[in-house]
């Protein structure tokens, strides 16, 4: 896994700077510009914070590599840090910023075949990375649906999106498990036309109360260092102001930390995650960041109830502390339309 600092210097004015161990969900890409933008405009500098990043592996498993030690802070999925709680098993971190205050989850199927509902996945193949996000709430998606899981056959692959989505199109696969915008920018990338070529049964339509990515903290970091956690908030979200006001600038500063992207199908990723992800109603009300405690609590009631676990649902306060967030009036908000 790459690892980058959030800043350039280790001092400032004679003070030293916090380090922060950040795990990110994947690879330097479209969808995280906001905190390679706060790096380098100097937000988390201001905050007195040495933010260094490593690229992950998904946005779930982000959530269990958090428990290990290793990190302070990372961008995971909440349902996934809910169902953690839920299960007991793990120290689990809290979050403290929603970032996708709608799930991204989907599985696209091609355009121009059979699959157009839920129910039309029965007896179809589908094929997932190992840890997606969607496939782990694949269960609460049947559930929404009333599509029986055990009818779906389900390949578990290491291979890129690019790669599955051109074998799905030649008749592979009958859908992908993944993110909307993921899935869509990886196929420009194969030399597919998304808007044309595919189509999505996405988790927001059929599952609307699910989050998607978030700003987490480990306990031990939040105890130790509240104001870091608060400084840590209000740099990040000043760099999502700076990215819906410049998505350029954004996809640049990315560029510098992964030069081989394609700028093209990145810069779309991250202006359909602005439009997507951080499309619910709330967004543009309050600004991005708070999560809804009856959301929170449906989720919760949902996970445990599909996965059958025993205890009884966490409460809203153990997964999210709003405490960090600035006031509405300063929160950064998706760009209109």
């Amino acid at each position: 896994m790459a690892n980058e600092s959030g800043t350039t210097t280790a001092h400032m004015s004679g003070t030293a700077l916090l380090p922060v161990r950040f795990i990110l969900n994947t690879f330097y890409s479209g969808p995280q510009a906001w905190f390679f933008l706060a790096a380098d405009n100097g937000h988390f500098r201001d905050e007195r914070l040495d933010v260094q990043f490593t690229e992950g592996t998904s946005l779930a498993r982000a959530v269990e590599t958090m428990t290990s030690g290793d990190f302070d802070a990372g961008y995971g999925d909440l349902n996934e840090l809910i169902r953690m709680k839920a299960e007991g098993k793990l120290p689990a971190p809290v979050a403290v910023m929603t970032i996708h205050n709608r799930p991204p989850y989907t599985i696209a199927v091609r355009s121009d075949g059979p699959v157009k509902t839920a129910a039309d996945l029965a007896g179809k193949r589908l094929v997932s990375h190992p840890q997606d996000a969607a496939l782990l709430l694949f269960p609460e998606f049947c559930r929404a649906t009333g599509l029986d899981p055990e009818s779906v056959d389900i390949t578990i692959s290491e291979l890129t999106h690019v790669e599955l989505s051109a074998q799905m199109m030649n008749g592979e696969w009958d859908g992908i498990f993944g993110f909307v915008n993921t899935i869509n920018s990886q196929a420009i990338e194969a030399g597919i036309d998304p808007f044309k070529a595919l189509h999505h049964l996405t988790w927001h339509e059929h599952v609307p109360d699910l989050y998607g990515g978030a700003l987490m903290v480990t306990h031990d970091f939040l105890n130790a260092h509240p104001g870091a956690v608060a400084g840590l908030v209000r740099a990040i979200n000043r760099g999502l102001k700076d990215t819906v006001a410049d998505i350029d600038a954004a996809i640049e500063a990315v560029a510098r930390r992964n030069p081989q992207i394609d700028r093209k199908a990145n810069r779309e990723r991250l202006t359909g995650t602005l439009a997507l992800e951080m499309g619910h109603p709330d967004g543009f009300a309050d600004g991005l960041g708070d999560a809804d405690d009856a959301r929170l609590e449906g989720i919760a009631r949902l996970i445990v109830e599909t996965k059958g676990y025993a205890g009884a649902p966490p409460q809203p306060r153990e997964i999210f502390r709003r405490d960090f967030l600035p006031p509405k009036a300063d929160r950064a908000r998706p760009p209109a339309g």
